[in-house]
């Protein structure tokens, strides 16, 4: 059964941190990818009003060996990095040799990471690598994705709608301004506007009856 490792570490535990996190006032979002040995998380949305001077301070790090603008979206950038050889004792190797999935990895100073394992065993590898490496981090959670599930069950919702919110949740949608739009969300999904709008919205009434209204007769 597949299990998921939430967690925060300091930029300077590891390589890709030291290279990308000594602009100030520069938010970095990491493509989700599955990571390989010899090519892992080359792609970063960087996101600030002076993104040359964030390019410039990356491409002087001894880590990299190249940094390519990909995209330009307003403030925000897409970047694939090209890394010197260095030693195989980093974080993004542990993640590599344990075949992680690095669903999220984000930072606006300390970085945070969400990763797939395919079971306990590989998390198990993962934390004894960072143990044997003197690599701090701090584990924020560890669940199964069943676990996961029941906690949106416990809220009456249907797997569709805690799908929706969970997704909206993550990327910004509820924030004001909003980080995210409809059109986005919903292409992610596979489904229509409406159709996510209105697994939102019913998916929002359950959370908020089951939390605020204190008797079954409430519910009516």
């Amino acid at each position: 059964m597949s299990v998921i490792l939430e967690f925060s570490i300091e930029p300077e535990e590891f390589v890709l941190g030291q290279a990308l996190s000594s602009t100030p006032n520069v938010f970095l979002e990491l493509e989700r990818i599955v990571p390989t040995e010899n090519d892992v998380m080359p792609f970063v949305w960087a996101t600030g009003d002076d993104l040359p001077s964030f390019e410039a301070t990356v491409r002087e790090s001894e880590y990299v060996k190249e940094l390519y603008a990909v995209d330009r979206v307003g403030e925000s950038g897409l970047y694939r990095i090209e890394w010197e050889d260095h030693d195989d004792d980093d974080l993004l190797a542990g993640i590599a040799a344990t075949e992680a999935t690095v669903l999220e990895g984000r930072a606006n100073g300390v970085w945070t990471f969400r990763l797939r394992f395919n079971d306990h065993e590989k998390l198990t590898t993962l934390y004894n690598y960072l143990t044997d490496h003197d690599i701090t981090v701090h584990v924020e959670r560890t669940y199964t994705l069943t676990e996961d599930s029941d906690r949106g069950h416990r809220f009456g919702l249907s797997e569709e709608q805690r799908e929706a919110l969970v997704l909206a949740l993550r990327n910004g949608y509820f924030e004001t301004p909003s980080e995210a739009d409809l059109d986005e969300l919903a292409a992610e999904l596979d489904i229509t506007r409406q159709a996510l709008s209105d697994r939102i919205r019913r998916g929002n009434e359950k959370v908020l009856r089951r939390v605020l209204l204190s008797s079954v007769a409430d519910f009516d």
